[in-house]
Formats: structure tokens, sequence, C-alpha cells
């Protein structure tokens, strides 16, 4: 078979989500390991006054885009960016771009969707699915389409613990439900949700399951193919290592607790962080769509990108190498040392987010106000327990995802296209890259330099004194208010301090011995 770049060479590549995380990573890919591709397609919509055309020109300007430009200088050439509304009839499109698009396109990547898990009902529907339904409307009149690819998520079947890499059946059909939603008013919609996504956690994986069902069943005349990515985290190695520009999912928790700002959280130490590394699902993508090109396979293609059965990795272990990183590395200006509890106990949980979160945001805003600066811990904190709210079904539970299409896909790489389009996720060192991805936090997130971090470390050893002394007198005033002014609390504090001096020196006796 040809190889991955040279299928796509000479092709024209239509790209949705451009303008998010997982869609620029393909774009720079794309354009970074398929040097002859012909062109690339991105739709776009105006926002705070920008014309599509300044919003491309915004990202590529961007550290992302460094290594492409090293290699490529003119790599701008090939994008052309077209004014579309994926939430508009018909995509918003001009007739001269629909004329343009329908000629010329030979490969769709549908990333566009809106990933806001409290999205209400009737958006989420009408990004995640309509838009959906309307591209597909359009790719049934290019006349050159080769592979309609779909990114979905790996959760749209969350009510399932075992998932094999098929499209279900809808929890409804969804053209009943887009009807519905035409005569329902926002309140009604609001109060039949959570009836209607029943056991899934929130808007975003219910309609992305809808979706799914909507390019099964709408495009069964295209070559199509899904990828299904689990939680999307920072760059594993493309184009560079720890590459994260957004506080979503699991970003906005690691600086939250690399501030010192989360000190509690509920989440099970031993359920499966399937994190997945954007630029995997991105040559998992690339690969799928050349894969389908190739071969025009009869069925539809499903690729459940994920790395729990695979290459384990528990969230207790991702909150040990979180702080450690953040230990060696801190964020500048913490508010406290970096410090995580995670548990699943409900009683317990309420108790540590009144101690550790609650009692010292507020604390904090009253020196705020007292010196005369706007309180500001307090918004933070309530911020952070919606986050939190959102996660903690992921961080609680385990699924087993069947990968039998991926290692059939890698499989079918020559060995060339294995090291371009690296999707063995086998080879993923865990302690490394939750390293690079806090470090990534850091430097792309927060934009902190690393010469700032002796000043960084220094500011963290004041926080650990000034917790050894708050604690200090803390002991004092206990032992002044309780244990100095009873007789039985003396005898019980004496006979705990003489217990421990004895066990001290036999401890010190037997090592001297054995010397």
């Amino acid at each position: 078979m040809v190889s991955i770049p040279e299928y796509y060479e000479g092709k024209n590549v239509l790209l949705t989500g451009a303008t998010g995380f997982l869609g620029k990573v393909l774009l720079e890919k794309l354009l970074r390991s398929c040097p002859k591709v012909n062109l690339v397609y991105v739709l776009v919509r105006q926002k705070a006054g920008q014309t599509p055309q300044e919003r491309v020109e915004e990202i590529l300007s961007g550290k992302l885009f460094d290594r492409l430009r090293d290699e490529n200088p003119d790599f701008k050439e090939k994008i052309v960016a077209i004014n579309s509304e994926l939430t508009q009839p018909k995509l918003a499109l001009s007739e001269e771009d629909k004329e343009i698009i329908i000629d010329s396109t030979n490969i769709i990547f549908h990333c566009a969707a809106t990933v806001r898990f409290n999205e209400n009902l009737r958006d989420a529907v009408q990004l995640n699915v309509i838009a959906t339904r309307q591209l597909i409307f359009l790719a049934q009149q290019m006349k050159n389409l080769e592979v309609f690819m779909h990114v979905s998520t790996a959760y749209a079947y969350c009510n399932r613990k075992h998932i094999e890499e098929v499209v279900y059946p809808p929890p409804v059909d969804p053209k009943k439900l887009i009807d519905s939603l035409e005569w329902m008013d926002d309140g009604l919609v609001n109060d039949i949700t959570p009836k209607l996504i029943g056991d899934r956690p929130n808007t975003y994986i219910y309609t992305k399951a809808l979706a799914e069902y909507v390019v099964q069943q709408e495009g069964a005349k295209l070559n199509v193919a899904i990828v299904r990515p689990s939680i999307v985290g920072a760059s594993w190695k493309e184009p560079f290592p720890g590459w994260i520009d957004n506080f979503n999912g699991p970003s906005g928790l690691f600086i939250a607790a690399g501030k010192g700002i989360l000190r509690t959280m509920r989440a099970s130490n031993n359920a499966l962080a399937d994190l997945v590394p954007v630029d995997v699902v991105v040559n998992t993508s690339l690969a799928a769509a050349w894969y389908s090109g190739v071969n025009r396979p009869r069925n539809i293609m499903v690729y459940n990108c994920t790395t729990g059965s695979t290459n384990p990795f528990h969230w207790g272990e991702v909150e040990y190498h979180v702080i450690s990183t953040f230990k060696r590395n801190p964020l500048e200006q913490a508010f406290r040392r970096p410090n995580v509890n995670l548990t699943s106990n409900h009683l317990l949980y309420h108790y540590w987010i009144a101690v550790s979160h609650k009692a010292p945001a507020f604390l904090y805003d009253i020196y705020l106000r007292m010196t005369g600066r706007s309180p500001r811990m307090m918004k933070t904190i309530t911020r952070l327990h919606k986050a939190m709210m959102f996660l903690e079904y992921f961080t609680s539970n385990s699924w087993v995802w069947n990968t039998d299409n991926v290692n059939m896909l890698m499989n079918q790489l020559n060995p060339e296209d294995k090291k371009t389009f690296n999707i063995d996720v086998r080879q993923l060192h865990w302690a490394e890259y939750i390293e690079n991805y806090c470090m990534g936090t850091k430097k792309y997130v927060l934009n902190e330099e690393m010469s700032g971090l002796p000043a960084a470390r220094k500011h963290l050893n004041k926080l650990r004194n000034i917790r050894y002394g708050f604690n200090t007198i803390l002991v004092i005033l206990i032992w002044r208010i309780f244990i100095a002014r009873s007789q039985m609390a003396r005898n019980i504090w004496y006979f705990v301090v003489s217990l421990c001096y004895k066990f001290l020196s036999y401890f010190r006796a037997s090592s001297t011995m054995r010397y």
C-alpha cells in the first residue's frame, strides 16, 4: 500500500474545529508530515470582530506551529479559511465557497464540537448533532470525496462498562429529538434534560452518541471512519512534548494542584485514568483516514483511541506524579505547597472541602479586603468545585474498551509510518509524560518562564516555613488551653512522650549493636 504521506499527496482536505485544541494539532501535523497535501480548507466563523482569516492567522502565529515554520516556511499558502457557521442552515456557506468545496474536497476531518459538559441540551444538539448532519448532507454532494472522518469520544457509550468498536443504538431517535426541540421552550428543555440523558453524565456525552448514529445512518453511502479518543491531554512527542493551550479537562486541575488551591478531590485511586496524548489522537485520525481511503472497507470503521486497556495508569498515580513534578518545578506565586488527597468517601470529601478549600479561601479573602484588594479566592474555589463535579464521574469509574481496530491499523503501517505517525501507546512512559504535561501547563498555558524557577522554589520554601510555624503555634495553643489545665491530659501527654523516647532509644541501641 502507499504510505500515508503518499496518500495525502495532491489531496484537498476539509477541516472543521481548526480553532480547537485537537483541530490545531491535526492541522499542524498534516502540513508538516504530509507536505505534499494540496490544500486544507478550514471552516471558521467570525468571532469577537475577527474575520475567519484573522482567526486562522492568529492560530498559525502560535508556538504550536514553530517547528512547521522552520521546516516549511510557505505552509500558509496551503490553508484556505472559509467563512462558515456550523450551527446555521447549510453551514452558512456562500454559494461560491460551497461550489469550491463540493468540487475539490477529497477528505473531511470533522473535529468541531462543543466540549462543555454543562452545555444546555439545545445548544449541544445544535453543534454536535445538527451540524454533523448538515456536514454529511454537504459531503453527499461532493464529487471526489474519499473519506469522511468523524472525531467522537470514547465515553459516548459510558453507560456500558465494556465498549466495542461499533456504533451502538442511540438513546433516542435524533430526528425526533431535533423535531421536539423546535417547539419546546428553554424551560421545558431544561426540565426534561435529566430524564433524557438518563445514565449518561452530561449533554456532551449524550449528543456525541447521537452524532455517531447520525454519521452511521445519514452517511451510509459514504466511506466513514470514527475515532473515539478518551480524555485528551497534552502532546506526548509532537510537535514537542507537553504542548497544551487550555484549562479544559485535567489541565485545569493540574494547575490548581500546582498552585496549592486544589487539596482534595473525589476520585478512586484505583480507577483507570484513561488519558491519551493529543498527538496520538491526531496520528490515529490521519492513519484511519488513510486506511479507509486506500482499502474502502465495507463497513464503518470505529477506533477506540484509549490507553487503559493497553498501558493502564491510575488516578492515584496521576496525583503522585503531578504533585512530585510541581514540588520540584513549582508554579509561580503558589497559594500553598502542592498536596492533593483523593477520596471516594462522601463524608470525608465534604469535610476536606470545608477544611482545606473553603476555610482558607474565606480567610484569604478577608486578608485581601483588609489590605484594600478585591477578594477573589472564594470565586476561584467555586469555579474549581464546578470543574471537579463534572470530572468526578470519570475519576471514579473505569471502563474496558476494545481496541482491535487500532491494533489492526498499527500493524498495517509500514516501518516509516509507524515512526512518523506513532499510535503505539505501549511505548508511553507515564511518569515522563505527566512531568512534561505539568511543565507544559506552566510554559504554554500560564506563560511562565523557566528562568523564574529559582524564585518559585524560594517562594515554596517560604510557604513550607509558614506552615511549620503555624503548626508549632497550634500545638502550643492546644497545650496551653487543653493539656496544661488537666492533670489527666498531662499524664497522657507524658506517657506518649516517654513511649516515643523509649522507642527512639531502643532504635538507636539496635543500630549501634548492628555496627
